[in-house]
C-alpha cells in the first residue's frame, strides 16, 4: 500500500463511508452531472434505458443546470431516461408553486428532450385510502425498470434522506410519512409560514434508496456541516436516518468545503494526522485543548498535549508553556475597547489602526435591525468615541412584518388625517383594498406594492429610532432598499448589477476607512449572504480604481444565529453592564420584531435575548481561557482580500 494511501486512510479513519470534497458546490455539481451524463451515454450505446432517482430542493439545482447545458451544448439526450422522484408533499396539487412537479419541470424537464411518460413523481392529489396501493405500485414500477441506476440525495437538518424522518426503518419502502417539525420550519418560507406547510409527504423509503446501484448524497454550505458529521462519523441510528447509508457499499457523499468543515480531518486534524503547524492552526488547537479539558490556556501541560493528539506540536514548537504564553497573548490582543482604533497609541498589538484618529465608518445592515442586534454595543461605542459613523440598511425588511401590524398603521394614518381635517379618502381606498387582498391572500403570495410599502415604512421608522438612539444624525442614516429583495418575490431573475452599482455609489460618497458587514452566512433566509456578496463585488471593483480603498478595512460581524469560533476572532469589543442595557434599548426600537417575529427561525428566544446570550457566552469563553471577565463581548473577523 502506498504512503499516500496510508495517509488518506489515517486522515479519514473517523469516516464510515466514502466522502469526496470539492472547493465549491459548482465544481461538485458539475462532477455529479458528468457522472450521470456518462452513464446515460453508456446506456444509450448499449441500447438500454437509464433509470435515475431524482431529488428536489436547493441542493441538486446546479446538477440539473449542468445537465441542461450538456443537453443544449453537447447533445446529451434524455429520450431513453426514466426518472423516479424521491418524494412529494401531501396533499399537494401539481400546479401549486411548492409542488415538486413544478420544481422538476422548471429546473430540468422543460429544458431537455425527456419523454414525460417516463417521468414519475409521487402523486400528492390522491385520496388517503388510495396511497398504500399507489406506493406499492410505485415500487413495482422501479423494479420493472431494473431498479435505479443512480439515486441522488440531499440531506435535511434532521438527517432525513428523501422525507425519511428520524424513526424511519432501514428497510422502509415508499409510503406516507409525517414530517418533522424542523423540516416544516425549514420549508416555511416557501409556504408563507409553517402553518401552511403540509404535515405529511409521500416518500421513497430507505430500503428503496438502498436498492440503487449508486447512491450520491450531496450537501453544500455550513448549515449542513453538523448533520454531515453525524451522518459520516456517528453511530448508525434511526435518530439520523442518513447514518443508514453507512451500511451501503454503493454510496458516496459529495460535499463542498463548508459542508465538510465539521469532519474530524478538518475540525481537529491533529487527531488523525501530522499537521502543518501554522500559527492559525496552533491557535485553533490550543484553544480546542483548553476548552476540551476545561482549563485556562496558561494551565495546559505537556501531558495534556501528549494525551490529546498534540504531541507533534509539543515536540516541534515546544516547550508547551511557551506555546501557551504565545496563544494567550494573541487572544489578549484581540480585545479592545476602541473598535475604531485608539488614538495616539502603539497599535502594533491592537486589532485596529490608531490613525486616522477619527474614522469614517459604515455599518451595513442586511435587515433593518441587524446593526443593533449583532453589533449594537460596538455601533454605540464608535459613535460615542467621535467617529463619523454611517449605517446603511440594505433591504426594507418588509417581508418580516405581520399583516395585522400593517393594517394598524394604515388605520392610524387614516384617523390622524381625519383628526387634522385632512382628506383621507385615498388612504381609505388603499386600506379597503388591502383588507380585501388580505382576506383572499394565498400562502406565500407576494404582497401588493402598497402593502409592501407600508411594511417597509414600519421597519424604516424603527431603524431610524434605533440609529438615532445609537447616536447617529439623520444625514448618516441611509436606506438602500436594494432592488433584489423585492424583485425576488415576483421574479425568478437573478441579477444583482443594480444592487452593486448602488452600493458602489454609496461607498464612493462616504469613502470609509472602516466597513462593518454581516458575515453570518448560515442565515437561514440567505439575505445576509446575498448582501455580503453585493458589498464584496462593489469593493472589489472599486479597489481597481479608487485609492481610498487601500486604507479601507472590512470587518465581519455575526447575526443572531451563530458566533465566530474563538480562534477566528480578530477583534473582541467588551461591553459593560450599562452598555449591554443600552444595546437592548436600541433593539427594543424595533417593535415589529419583538415578542413573536414573522420569521423567528429555529430559536424561540426573542432577538434581544439571543443577542445578549450570545455576547455573554463569548465573554465567558474568553474568561474560561484565562482572560479577564467581562459582561459581554461582540466579536469581529477582518475580511482578507
Amino acid at each position: 500500500m502506498t504512503t499516500t494511501r496510508l495517509n488518506l486512510l489515517e486522515e479519514t479513519r473517523f469516516e464510515k463511508l466514502p466522502v469526496s470534497i470539492y472547493a465549491d458546490d459548482t465544481i461538485a455539481s458539475k462532477n455529479v452531472a458528468k457522472r450521470i451524463a456518462d452513464l446515460i451515454i453508456k446506456k444509450d450505446a448499449a441500447g438500454e434505458k437509464t433509470v435515475l432517482g431524482l431529488a428536489t430542493g436547493a441542493t441538486p439545482v446546479k446538477v440539473y443546470a449542468e445537465l441542461i447545458r450538456l443537453h443544449k451544448e453537447e447533445g446529451l439526450s434524455f429520450k431513453n431516461v426514466v426518472t423516479f422522484n424521491l418524494d412529494e408533499y401531501y396533499p399537494m396539487k401539481p400546479t401549486a408553486e411548492q409542488s415538486y412537479v413544478g420544481f422538476m419541470k422548471a429546473k430540468l424537464f422543460d429544458h431537455v428532450d425527456i419523454n414525460m411518460n417516463n417521468v414519475h413523481i409521487p402523486d400528492g392529489t390522491l385520496a388517503e385510502n388510495e396511497i398504500v396501493a399507489y406506493c406499492t405500485e410505485y415500487e413495482k414500477k422501479i423494479t420493472a425498470y431494473g431498479g435505479l441506476d443512480i439515486q441522488i440525495l440531499g440531506i435535511g437538518r434532521t438527517g432525513h434522506i428523501g422525507f425519511n424522518e428520524p424513526g424511519s426503518a432501514p428497510n422502509s419502502g415508499t409510503r406516507l410519512v409525517t414530517l418533522d417539525d424542523l423540516t416544516r420550519r425549514d420549508a416555511s418560507r416557501d409556504f408563507g409560514g409553517k402553518e401552511n406547510v403540509p404535515t405529511k409527504a409521500i416518500t421513497m423509503g430507505v430500503g428503496t434508496i438502498f436498492k440503487a446501484d449508486q447512491i450520491i448524497l450531496m450537501a453544500w454550505n455550513q448549515k449542513k456541516a453538523s448533520i454531515i458529521k453525524r451522518a459520516v462519523e456517528g453511530e448508525i441510528s434511526s435518530d439520523v436516518p442518513a447514518t443508514y447509508l453507512q451500511l451501503s457499499d454503493n454510496v458516496e457523499f459529495i460535499l463542498d468545503q463548508d459542508a465538510a468543515s465539521d469532519l474530524t480531518r478538518f475540525a481537529t486534524p491533529w487527531l488523525v494526522q501530522d499537521c502543518d503547524w501554522t500559527p492559525q492552526q496552533i491557535k485553533k488547537a490550543v484553544i480546542w485543548l483548553a476548552k476540551t479539558l476545561k482549563k485556562p490556556v496558561l494551565k495546559l501541560t505537556e501531558e495534556d498535549y501528549n494525551n490529546n493528539g498534540m504531541a507533534q506540536l509539543a515536540t516541534e514548537k515546544g516547550p508547551v508553556y511557551n506555546i501557551n504564553i504565545d496563544i494567550f497573548n494573541k487572544i489578549q490582543h484581540t480585545i479592545t475597547g476602541w473598535p475604531g482604533g485608539k488614538p495616539n497609541s502603539d497599535d502594533s498589538q491592537r486589532p485596529e489602526r490608531a490613525e486616522p484618529a477619527k474614522k469614517r465608518s459604515i455599518v451595513f445592515s442586511p435587515h433593518p435591525d441587524d446593526d443593533v442586534i449583532s453589533m449594537g454595543g460596538t455601533f454605540i461605542r464608535l459613535a460615542d468615541q467621535g467617529h463619523e459613523v454611517h449605517v446603511a440598511y440594505q433591504t426594507s425588511g418588509n417581508t418580516a412584518v405581520w399583516d395585522e401590524d400593517a393594517l394598524r398603521f394604515m388605520e392610524f394614518n387614516i384617523d390622524f388625517a381625519k383628526s387634522q381635517n385632512q382628506p383621507a379618502e385615498k388612504l381609505e381606498e388603499v386600506y379597503n383594498n388591502t383588507r380585501t387582498f388580505l382576506g383572499e391572500k394565498l400562502p406565500n403570495q407576494p404582497d401588493t406594492l402598497e402593502l409592501r410599502t407600508v411594511k417597509g415604512l414600519i421597519r424604516k421608522g424603527e431603524a431610524i429610532a434605533g440609529a438615532r438612539f445609537a447616536g447617529l444624525p439623520d444625514a448618516n442614516i441611509h436606506f438602500m432598499d436594494l432592488p433584489f429583495y423585492d424583485r425576488g418575490k415576483v421574479s425568478k431573475k437573478v441579477d444583482y448589477e443594480d444592487d452593486i452599482q448602488q452600493t458602489m455609489a454609496l461607498l464612493q460618497k462616504i469613502k470609509p476607512q472602516q466597513i462593518f458587514a454581516a458575515g453570518d452566512f448560515a442565515d437561514p433566509h440567505g439575505t445576509h449572504k446575498v448582501c455580503f456578496n453585493i458589498i464584496l463585488d462593489a469593493l472589489t471593483r472599486l479597489r481597481k480604481t479608487e485609492s481610498w480603498t487601500e486604507d479601507c478595512w472590512l470587518w465581519l460581524y455575526r447575526g443572531a444565529w451563530h458566533e465566530f469560533e474563538i480562534d477566528e476572532i480578530e477583534m473582541a469589543v467588551p461591553l459593560s453592564p450599562q452598555e449591554v442595557l443600552r444595546k437592548r434599548q436600541a433593539i427594543f426600537k424595533h417593535q415589529s420584531q419583538k415578542d413573536i417575529p414573522v420569521f423567528p427561525g429555529d430559536d424561540a428566544r426573542e432577538f434581544w435575548v439571543r443577542a445578549e446570550d450570545r455576547t455573554t457566552e463569548t465573554a465567558k469563553a474568553y474568561n474560561d481561557l484565562g482572560l479577564a471577565e467581562y459582561e459581554a463581548i461582540e466579536a469581529f473577523v477582518r475580511w482578507k482580500f
